[in-house]
């Protein structure tokens, strides 16, 4: 048992030689504290605080551990250091995104303290963007300024980062530092709107939008302005889309003046290094007299691209004008579409959106989706009612029947970021189907005037029958007035005749004068009186007239023979 004991004790002291007493000749030494990592670009960098500060000539070592390792190894550049900070940048680390612990302790002779372990930490996260390297270039009115992306040529912690740094610049003249121009540029571009032979300073910082990473500010660098150039650049560059073409235009004063322009694409700006050679010339806009040229559209390729002027007078030429950036899909005009209306019944209508049509009558091929605003009302309201379509083909159901309706639409760009649409097209007017209600009334109005007219004619038989019997009647007239009238055709004897009968009678008053009178029997008169009258006042009347008339015949020739 005592064997046993003795045993134990010695593998205790073996394993643990840090706690053996002062009185063997070792020192008691306390573990490093606060142990923390600082990453400035592809800079690594180790630090402490010694806890054996009152113990002279301490040193410190330290090990790392990455995924994938069993055992911890030596950290390269921390290895029996006597500050409280080491460097260990020459580690070659495969992936900055994976996860590295650390640890440090202090040494003395054959003396060691316990290990202090520092908080495992990814790298890249760590990481923070140093001060830049900047160079620049004078000209009139301009600063070219290149700037090296942090961290080195072949830096592995900002490797899939390089073409994604925005640069934030803040420049103002070395004689007034109140007035500072802030701008975000690439990593080789030029500063526009100086003045010449001016003197101007500069400090640069990169930055990361994702993840959000904010660097340190370059040193200052200053640089003066040349002297006003010979030939003055275009300014006010501007391009427009008209109809299947580009119009490129800008501003100059002077005459006697040639102009070139070219074309490159945008994103060779996030690429660092210089892409001079990748300018290309514009077709139709080389050696041009003219302060605008006409482009074809199928110049440019779909994109963003940039464009700027030169212009030349002999052998003398400007510098470059300043950069226009130019987006194809902003620049493109949207025709307005093409409305079809048809009545499917009486309550829906169903509505057609096509493609535009050219002049020659072909369809426009618009480059990006579009989604179409369509405006619809009732023609006798302003009411209207706003949709949002997406199918070329869609129905407006739950109208009313035998109701006029007008639709009207414009093209807009699916993508929110362009805000581009189309002007309204020309309103379409369509009348919905009559509905079940509307033919029961139809049926309804055709059978009440079907009643109406046979009552009408019904009424008008009536009524002229009445007429008949009242002012024409078929009764025959009495016989004795037949007999009398049976030399003479018979007429209508309540009625106004154009013919009047007369009798010719003349009346001899002396020797010398004959009166002639004619006298008119107003037939309507006597016919009344006669009808009036019994047969035997008829006879009467006969026989006075008959014995007037003989006496007065008699008086005739009685004067005659005189």
């Amino acid at each position: 048992m005592l064997a046993l004991l003795g045993a134990t004790t010695l593998m205790l002291v073996a394993g643990a030689p840090w706690v053996l007493p002062a009185a063997s000749g070792g020192t008691n030494l306390k573990s490093p504290e606060n142990g923390r990592v600082c990453i400035i670009d592809d800079s690594f960098i180790l630090k402490w605080n010694s806890s054996s500060e009152s113990v002279r000539n301490v040193t410190f070592s330290s090990e790392y551990k990455i995924p994938g390792m069993d055992n911890w190894k030596k950290l390269p550049g921390c290895q029996h250091i006597t500050s409280t900070e080491c460097n260990f940048s020459s580690v070659k680390l495969k992936n900055v995104y994976e996860e590295i612990e650390l640890r440090i302790r202090a040494e003395k002779g054959n003396n060691t303290s316990q290990w202090h372990e520092v908080t495992p930490f990814i790298p890249f996260q760590k990481a923070q963007i140093g001060p830049l390297d900047v160079h620049l270039e004078a000209e009139d009115k301009a600063i070219i300024i290149n700037i090296s992306p942090p961290g080195t040529k072949d830096s592995i912690m900002w490797a899939m980062d390089r073409s994604s740094f925005i640069y934030s610049l803040v420049i103002w003249k070395n004689s007034s530092s109140l007035e500072e121009r802030t701008e975000t540029v690439y990593s080789r571009d030029k500063i526009y709107k100086l003045s010449p032979e001016t003197t101007y300073c500069l400090k640069v910082k990169a930055e990361l939008r994702s993840p959000r990473r904010v660097g340190f500010y370059s040193p200052v660098y200053c640089i003066n302005t040349t002297e006003k150039h010979k030939v003055p650049s275009p300014e006010n560059i501007q391009i427009d889309a008209e109809n299947q073409v580009y119009v490129l235009k800008w501003d100059y004063a002077y005459e006697n003046t040639t102009f070139r322009a070219q074309w490159s694409h945008e994103f060779l700006k996030r690429i660092p290094g210089s892409h001079s050679d990748k300018w290309k010339q514009i077709p139709n806009c080389e050696d041009v007299a003219t302060t605008h040229c006409v482009i074809p559209q199928n110049v440019f390729p779909e994109g963003i691209h940039r464009i700027r002027v030169q212009a030349s007078n002999g052998n003398n030429t400007s510098f470059w004008s300043e950069e226009k950036i130019f987006n194809t899909e902003m620049k493109t005009i949207i025709f307005p579409p093409v409305i079809s209306m048809k009545s499917i019944n009486d309550d829906s209508l169903h509505i057609s959106i096509g493609a535009p049509k050219e002049s020659e009558n072909k369809s426009v091929n618009q480059p990006y989706p579009l989604i179409y605003e369509v405006i619809f009302r009732e023609n006798t309201s302003n009411a209207e009612r706003k949709v949002v379509e997406t199918r070329t083909d869609f129905t407006f159901p739950n109208l009313k029947p035998l109701t006029v309706y007008c639709v009207k639409a414009r093209a807009v760009t699916e993508n929110d970021k362009w805000n581009k649409s189309s002007v309204f097209s020309d309103t379409v007017c369509e009348k919905t189907k009559p509905g079940n209600t509307s033919k029961t009334w139809l049926i309804a109005g055709i059978c009440t005037a079907l009643f109406s007219l046979i009552v009408v004619i019904y009424v008008a038989k009536v009524l002229l029958r009445c007429i008949n019997y009242v002012f024409f009647p078929s009764s025959k007239t009495p016989s004795a007035v037949d007999e009398y009238f049976s030399s003479q055709p018979v007429r209508n004897l309540l009625l106004s005749t154009s013919e009047e009968q007369t009798e010719r009678c003349s009346i001899i008053e002396n020797a010398n004068t004959i009166t002639v009178i004619e006298e008119t029997n107003p037939t309507d008169e006597d016919h009344k009186k006669y009808n009036s009258q019994t047969s035997q006042d008829s006879g009467n009347y006969s026989n006075e007239d008959e014995n007037s008339g003989s006496k007065i015949s008699e008086e005739l020739l009685q004067q005659e023979t005189v």
